[in-house]
């Protein structure tokens, strides 16, 4: 029974651990969203799995060391329900961010974005514009574009150079018109309209060079907002996975082994009436 109590307890310590890097994913979420991605929803539902793990697994490292069954009890569901959550959650993230991503520019060393190349819930939440007004303060806020800008003697950066920079996905479509416009460069916020432009190409009578609107209306925004999500959410996933099949194995591991508890309960009371019964009756004269 105490090596059935201990090995419940070392799997508790265990997905104590495993909550660390769930919480710290969740946290550099909500770090992205308030610098780049600026969409600040999503983190917290990676955040309460991380404190939920850690507070159920406290929970059950309690429960085996003072033998708690009702502890134990509680600990087995709670971390089931927690890994079916995350299991839902994983799949979630792969489906809202499964689609979309940036086209390669001829002569470019950056992609441009367009959001038809996007589609599904989050594509109709960032391009909602109740929400996007949101989204697009948050952007123009971080001041993302006018961390762009680079100077060689007090003269801005040269168009082929800038042609050659490997920009986000928010710096290219927030901070830049579409390649497609044809505007003529001056510099990374600052473009000549007029000559080429595509008029066909919505985004091209949205972009202004005033630094507080650029292009933050256009919908190549909002696609570089996605693509930016998109990224950040599949690094933030391969952990989730990763930790999400260890859970697994000791939530395995942990049926086992409190199985085992149990049987050693139930059979402690039938060996002590055996032995009970084998022994000789002493009689006293």
């Amino acid at each position: 029974m105490r090596t059935s109590n201990h090995l419940i307890g070392i799997i508790n310590f265990l997905t104590f651990l495993l909550s660390i890097p769930i919480l710290a994913g969740g946290i550099w979420l909500s770090s992205k969203a308030n610098s780049t991605d600026c969409l600040r929803f999503l983190q917290w539902p990676i955040i309460v799995i991380g404190i939920s793990i850690m507070v159920v697994s406290l929970a059950g490292f309690a429960g085996a060391c003072y033998r708690n069954t009702f502890l134990l009890r509680l600990y087995l569901f709670a971390m089931f329900l927690i890994i079916a959550t995350l299991i839902g959650f994983v799949i979630f993230a792969y489906v809202v961010t499964s689609k979309g991503s940036g086209r390669p520019v001829l002569n470019r060393a950056y992609k441009d974005y367009y959001l038809v190349d996007y589609s599904g819930w989050l594509e109709e939440r960032v391009a909602d514009n109740s929400y996007w007004f949101k989204i697009a303060s948050c952007v123009r806020d971080s001041k993302v574009c006018s961390k762009m800008g680079r100077t060689y003697g007090g003269v801005p950066e040269p168009a082929d150079m800038f042609y050659l920079r490997k920009l986000n996905s928010i710096q290219s479509g927030c901070c830049k018109p579409p390649t497609e416009c044809g505007f003529g460069y001056q510099n990374e916020t600052v473009w000549e309209t007029g000559g080429g432009t595509t008029v066909q190409f919505s985004d091209c009578s949205k972009w202004n060079n005033d630094q507080g609107t650029l292009c933050f209306n256009c919908d190549s925004c909002k696609a570089g907002v996605l693509a930016s999500l998109k990224k950040s959410w599949r690094k933030v996933s391969v952990i989730n996975i990763v930790v999400l099949i260890i859970l697994v194995i000791v939530y395995v591991i942990g049926c086992a082994a409190f199985r085992n508890n149990r049987r050693m309960d139930n059979d402690e009371p039938y060996g002590e009436s055996r032995m009970t019964k084998s022994q000789p009756t002493r009689i006293n004269f």
